[in-house]
């Protein structure tokens, strides 16, 4: 069932690195929306009691990345446009405020590095590479959360953008991507000219216009 996220499980943290590994299996769809999950079987692969692989499904339930569903079936959470939408949101918004508190921190050696980014996305973009794409995307981005050094924001964002990388890994190709690098560049004319409040305003209309490529 699971190829690349499997391995022994030591015994001192066995909740929370079996739910870690099952989390990315998820959210880069190596388990698919809509795939039975077995305890026992998983149980099995990672090499566990059926214990922790219970109770890391029981927060996947939380998060919404899975589901259980009458006949004492557990499968992996389908993909939720309506969901995504709300998700774009709150992320759109939470990365503006990482952005208005990041500008004034920004040196040039953080505007080059963006630039440096965006051109990697661009050219992920030209290699049809849309994993690649992704992440670099994700990683301008991130950039920015970095430099807010709110750890608050990072909290919030870890419970809801699982969300936004499925639908990302499903939808995401190079009208969307090419739509990013072009408005990138305008936040970055706007943080080489210190304007916070605009930057961040390019931001959460970033996010918000990546929600309504992907959710058509």
């Amino acid at each position: 069932m699971l190829k690349n996220h499997i391995k022994q499980i030591s015994r001192p943290t066995l909740r929370e690195q079996v739910y870690q590994a099952l989390k990315k299996a998820i959210v880069t769809l190596e388990l698919e929306p809509g795939q039975r999950l077995n305890d026992v079987e998983l149980a099995s692969q990672f090499g566990v009691s059926r214990t922790p692989v219970r109770e890391a499904l029981k927060r996947l339930e939380d998060d919404r990345l899975v589901e259980s569903i009458p006949g004492s079936i557990t499968r992996v959470k389908p993909l939720d446009e309506e969901e995504a939408k709300h998700a774009f949101t709150v992320v759109a918004a939470l990365h503006s405020l990482a952005t208005r508190l990041a500008v004034p921190k920004l040196t040039q050696h953080h505007i080059d590095q963006l630039e440096q980014i965006n051109q990697s996305l661009h050219q992920a973009l030209q290699e049809a590479d849309i994993i690649k794409a992704i992440n670099e995307d994700n990683h301008f981005h991130y950039q920015f959360l970095e430099m807010a050094e709110n750890p608050e924001i990072n909290l919030a964002l870890d419970r809801i953008t699982s969300k936004i990388y499925r639908l990302e890994l499903a939808k995401f190709g190079s009208t969307e991507g090419l739509h990013s690098v072009q408005e990138h560049e305008e936040i970055l004319i706007a943080c080489k000219k210190g304007d916070a409040q605009k930057a961040a305003y390019l931001v959460e209309q970033n996010w918000l216009s990546l929600g309504k490529l992907l959710i058509k």
